[in-house]
């Protein structure tokens, strides 16, 4: 996996681990692709259209309502089900997985959807290996095999029990192909898929879709189709459309700021704005280069482990729109605990003091913290000088802030330049492996140097290997124990999904959840 793939790019936390939600009103049963459009906002950009080259959020949104993938993650869940399959099963303790197509599958350009486009899709995002793309999510296939165009047999190079999931995300988008080149990527902004909607054009501005009348699979669309409003960054721009009604949903853009002012106003009703929240599972850490002279010494970073204030981070940088995280694996994902907590405990600069004196540190600890806002958002910069604040404060610390844009943030964290960075992610699917195979695996996305072999030879391939997820919970447990104990990273917070709609829609509940898939088809105005 990249380290710059599907790292945070919302600019607001995203991610709770409570239930389903409060807001605009359920509509619940089935459907038909009816109704007025919707128009939906949201600031970021779909970097692509091309299921071979996108990794981001924007971008997946496409892939999840345009094209399908064997299985997908229902409404509120986290366990993978068929969509272009009909049934799926693995054999070979994890190693083989076959599944058995639809009857009747067929792009939206009219052709046959068949075992031969399910082999042509993985086996060409494999082998563009496209350095944005989710090739990396696919790595553990060996061969695929398609002895009849309704059966394709994945074999794996080792179990891999998390395979279901990852090919339910973006990573398993099925494409035509009779019109994509099975070694390049496409070029002309145009997408054929077999999803619930198809895409009629596409902008750096806006997207059109309208619902796919040959669609085969579970959706049910509720809509027409889906405009959507694409304010690359610019989220005054998204709130003020919004407010002067020139969208129906804003998604993905407003600012903590500007969630907790509505929520807490009392005219937002009366706007008729309702806020809709979900659960979702983006996080937000401190990365320690293990390598760095001063952040190295493993009595420095439980200094700063004992002195971060957690609570005070989500309530006055981004006003309770933020949950405090104890863990790399987030509430809400089956394996969850609160090392970090039971490890490090409240705030407490005693604790920090011994924690340096131990290390043989007398003097004030000098130290900056990085930060790159045009990634992670504007209150990015806000979050690490309160921390920075923080260290300050105990009299133990002498930190400052430092903030570039991101192309160069990447490339000094490839370089060790840094010694304290900050890091989001966005999950690829709702399993504790995508929280932690990418953090302490080999060749992980945090660049800091950072490796243990009992996570490494033990734990990660024992879990990898282990199809009832539930039954991970020890050894994720194990893992999360000993990120705690060597502190490669600091959890910091765990976000709230949200969006912000007009009252006349509803479904929006449907759409904010672990899984991250954005549906389209649970909408409905009027």
């Amino acid at each position: 996996m990249k380290a710059h793939t599907k790292w945070l790019t919302a600019p607001l936390a995203a991610g709770l681990s409570a239930a389903l939600l409060s807001g605009c009103g359920t509509e619940q049963g089935g459907g038909s692709a009816s109704g007025d459009g919707v128009r939906v906002g949201m600031s970021d950009e779909i970097l692509a259209t091309d299921p071979a080259a996108g990794y981001d959020p924007g971008s997946w949104l496409l892939f999840n309502n345009v094209f399908q993938s064997l299985l997908a993650f229902p409404k509120g869940g986290s366990a993978p089900e068929p969509e272009a399959a009909d049934q799926c099963a693995f054999a070979a303790g994890s190693k083989v997985y076959t599944c058995t197509l639809r009857e009747g599958l067929t792009f939206s350009n009219g052709n046959k959807l068949t075992s031969e486009d399910v082999k042509f899709s993985f086996e060409r995002a494999l082998k563009i290996a496209d350095p944005s793309g989710p090739a990396p999510l696919l790595a553990t296939i060996d061969s695929i095999e398609t002895p009849d165009e309704r059966t394709v047999v994945f074999r794996l190079k080792v179990p891999d029990a998390t395979f279901p999931s990852k090919i339910a995300s973006g990573a398993g988008s099925i494409v035509d192909h009779r019109e994509y080149p099975a070694d390049a990527l496409r070029t002309d902004g145009k997408a054929t898929g077999s999803g619930p909607y198809k895409l009629d054009s596409f902008s750096e501005t806006e997207a059109t879709f309208s619902a796919n009348s040959g669609y085969r699979g579970t959706a049910k669309p509720k809509n027409g189709g889906v405009t959507l409003k694409l304010y690359r960054g610019d989220r005054a721009a998204l709130s003020k459309a919004l407010a002067d009604g020139d969208i129906d949903v804003a998604y993905r853009g407003l600012s903590a700021g500007d969630v907790a002012a509505l929520e807490a106003s009392d005219t937002t009703d009366d706007r008729g704005i309702e806020v809709v929240q979900g659960s979702s599972a983006e996080v937000q850490h401190l990365v320690f280069n293990m390598k760095d002279p001063v952040v190295g010494k493993l009595g420095v970073r439980r200094a700063i482990a004992h002195l971060v204030n957690r609570e005070a981070l989500v309530e006055d940088v981004y006003k309770s729109t933020a949950t405090p995280l104890y863990s790399i694996v987030p509430a809400g994902i089956a394996g969850h605990n609160t090392a970090f907590f039971d490890t490090y405990g409240a705030p407490d600069k005693a604790k920090a003091k011994k924690a340096l004196r131990e290390a043989d540190i007398t003097g004030k600890v000098k130290l900056t913290l990085w930060s790159t806002p045009s990634r992670y958002g504007p209150a990015t910069d806000q979050e690490l000088k309160a921390i920075a604040g923080q260290l300050n404060d105990s009299g133990l610390f002498d930190a400052d802030v430092k903030s570039v844009a991101y192309d160069q943030y990447e490339k000094d964290i490839a370089a060790g330049t840094y010694g304290v960075y900050v890091k989001g992610w966005v999950p690829d699917y709702p399993d504790a492996d995508n929280f932690t195979a990418p953090f302490f695996g080999e060749g992980n996305v945090l660049g800091n140097h950072y490796e243990n072999a009992t996570i490494t030879g033990s734990v990660l391939p024992k879990t990898a290997a282990t199809a009832d997820r539930a039954a991970t919970a020890d050894e994720y447990g194990k893992l999360q124990d000993i990120v705690a104990d060597e502190l490669p990273v600091l959890p910091l917070w765990q976000g709230k999904q949200y969006a912000v709609a007009r009252d006349d829609v509803t479904g929006l509940e449907w759409t904010l959840d672990a899984s991250t898939v954005f549906r389209f088809w649970e909408l409905k105005k009027g």
